[in-house]
This record gives structure tokens, C-alpha cells and sequence, in this order.
């Protein structure tokens, strides 16, 4: 079963915790991060969304980002990142 997280629209350093928290409750499973309503995505969120891409890649779950709205990609380009860092794929 994949678990599905939704994005704030603000992800910035008040969100953070609480992201990284949300992801840990779903060690595990495979995730689905809808990122449609992101206008702002800080540098401290996307450690955290990055963080655990890796750590679901090294667990051979799938973690995959869905619905990126424009501000999120955009914010992804800025740090010299394409959406498929954040991906994970799951490994039999």
C-alpha cells in the first residue's frame, strides 16, 4: 500500500519538523508526495525531501513526488535540482 502525503503550500523552516516527522511515520512504506499546492520551497524542506529519498532508495521502497506545481519545480531548478532527485524507485 502507498501512503500519500500532501504538501503545505509553504514549506519553509516552521515546516520542516513537521514534514520530516510525517515522512518517518511512513518508514516502511512506499509514498506518494503530492506537491501540487507548494508556492515556496525553503532549502531546510527540501533536505528533509531529500533525506529521505535516499533513505527509501537504501530501504528499496518507492518514494515518488506527484502534481509538482510550478513554484516547486521552479524552486527545484534554483538549487540545481531536477524532480528526480526526490525519486526513489522500489526495488524487488
Amino acid at each position: 500500500m502507498t501512503a500519500r502525503i500532501a504538501l503545505a503550500a509553504r514549506l519553509d523552516l516552521p515546516a520542516a519538523a513537521p514534514l520530516a516527522e510525517e515522512i518517518r511515520g511512513q518508514t516502511g512504506s512506499d509514498i506518494e508526495i503530492d506537491a501540487s499546492a507548494v508556492s515556496h520551497l525553503g532549502g531546510l524542506c527540501l533536505q528533509v525531501l531529500i533525506a529521505a529519498a535516499v533513505a527509501w532508495r537504501e530501504a528499496g521502497n518507492a518514494l515518488t513526488v506527484s502534481a509538482m506545481s510550478e513554484d516547486f519545480t521552479a524552486a527545484l531548478a534554483v538549487f540545481g535540482l531536477t524532480p528526480e532527485a526526490l525519486i526513489s524507485e522500489k526495488h524487488a
